[in-house]
């Protein structure tokens, strides 16, 4: 699952990896974002993204899912695991957010060090780098909904026990206690989890495809 302001052209190169492997790979844009950007709105929060991914893998009716997050897209998979985990066969954060129940991706954020905070502008999250109008495919304001509502987990003792893998990405000169998931690594950790440092900027999706497409294969 992508990460805030993205959409599922973000991995587009990651799709093409993962196929020419004999993979099948959906790779769903969450609702107000990307080729859905027509429709964002204000009203759009953090239940209507999880839903959007249990719908597809439920009209897709697609079993043995290999469920991967990235960053606020751990938000959503965490979710998607604890509606429907009979579909899922391995979870996996790639420098994603991991919540607890009752947790947000605004709460989640506050307690991770250096975090840039985005100021919220007529209800929209709306990040430096998003100006103007470019040609797509391009990053958009995304509601602030849902970076502020709360997770609900009705099923955390059966989601938390599918293979979970959190791999955490290390910008190059820095340490892991350094990055801004690192105390969503030690909560992987924690929980008895497998967990990976790979050397890497955030979207690893872009700077590192070949190396993430590995080890999302290691969790066939």
């Amino acid at each position: 699952m992508h990460g805030a302001w993205g959409g599922g052209w973000d991995w587009k190169h990651v799709d093409h990896l993962l196929t020419a492997d004999g993979n099948t790979v959906y790779r769903p844009t969450l609702s107000g974002l990307g080729e859905h950007s027509n429709l964002n709105s204000t009203n759009i929060d953090l239940e209507t993204h999880i839903q959007d991914v249990v719908n597809v893998i439920l009209w897709e009716d697609l079993h043995d899912v290999v469920l991967v997050g990235h960053s606020y897209g751990g938000m959503v998979i965490t979710g998607v695991a604890d509606r429907i985990p009979d579909r899922i066969k391995h979870v996996v954060y790639l420098d994603a957010t991991l919540p607890n129940n009752g947790e947000s991706q605004d709460t989640s954020r506050a307690a991770r060090t250096n975090q840039f905070i985005i100021p919220v502008t007529d209800g929209f999250i709306i990040p430096p780098w998003v100006k103007g109008n470019p040609p797509p495919p391009h990053d958009v304001p995304m509601s602030a909904r849902c970076f502020s509502q709360p997770i609900t987990l009705t099923n955390q003792a059966v989601a938390q026990k599918l293979p979970t893998t959190y791999i955490l990405a290390v910008d190059p000169g820095k340490t892991p206690e350094q990055n801004e998931s690192y105390s969503c690594y030690q909560r992987a950790q924690a929980r008895g989890w497998q967990v990976v440092i790979i050397e890497s900027d955030h979207n690893a999706q872009h700077s590192h495809p070949q190396e993430i497409v590995k080890l999302f294969e290691q969790a066939r």
